[in-house]
């Protein structure tokens, strides 16, 4: 899609001012020395760790989408402009427009609509190793409500005292902090241990 604006543009200069064979050789041969340039030039930025992971982030979908879409306009605008000179300035020029695309208009867009997504919701598996107030006192089963923070909000759910502190004779009553061990999120159920 990014060549065609390059290469779409020579091949009807070609039909107006050439013959055909003419320019269908010509467009093919300069597309080709383009490409392969663009490859050497992409391979000598991956080297070291931070060049390495700055590549991968040139290669995601959406810079590699929104390059190839300014390169082909750049191509189709400038090529009037520069079509007397061949295609390797218009194939430079072209590239320039694209990376001007993407780092001026689209990466800045992006970041800016990307400040609106909001934060993953937490749930109560997330509740692990944190602490929660028991609402009532434990029955002698070691059974009893308690009151946790999850994700700004205030969730009761059934408590289960640990088979540690239940063997030990441990007594929770209203108001005691204990600390979340374990979450069956399927049954709203907890297995805490005193805090």
């Amino acid at each position: 899609m990014g060549l065609r604006g390059v290469t779409r543009g020579h091949a009807g200069h070609g039909h107006a001012g050439h013959s055909h064979g003419h320019a269908t050789g010509g467009q093919g041969s300069h597309a080709a020395h383009g490409h392969a340039g663009g490859h050497g030039h992409a391979a000598g930025h991956s080297h070291g760790d931070s060049m390495g992971s700055r590549a991968m982030s040139l290669l995601s979908p959406r810079v590699m989408f929104s390059f190839l879409l300014g390169m082909g306009t750049a191509g189709i605008v400038i090529r009037p402009l520069v079509g007397g000179f061949g295609d390797l300035p218009l194939f430079a020029l072209a590239v320039i427009g694209g990376v001007a695309f993407e780092r001026f208009f689209v990466g800045p867009l992006w970041n800016f609509l990307v400040r609106f997504e909001s934060n993953p919701a937490a749930t109560l598996e997330s509740a692990i190793d944190d602490e929660a107030k028991a609402v009532t006192n434990f029955d002698d089963s070691g059974h009893g409500l308690i009151s946790i923070e999850v994700d700004g909000q205030m969730v009761q759910c059934l408590g289960a005292l640990s088979a540690i502190d239940r063997d030990a004779g441990v007594r929770i009553r209203a108001g005691d902090l204990v600390r979340i061990e374990d979450v069956d999120a399927s049954r709203n159920r907890c297995t805490v241990r005193r805090a």
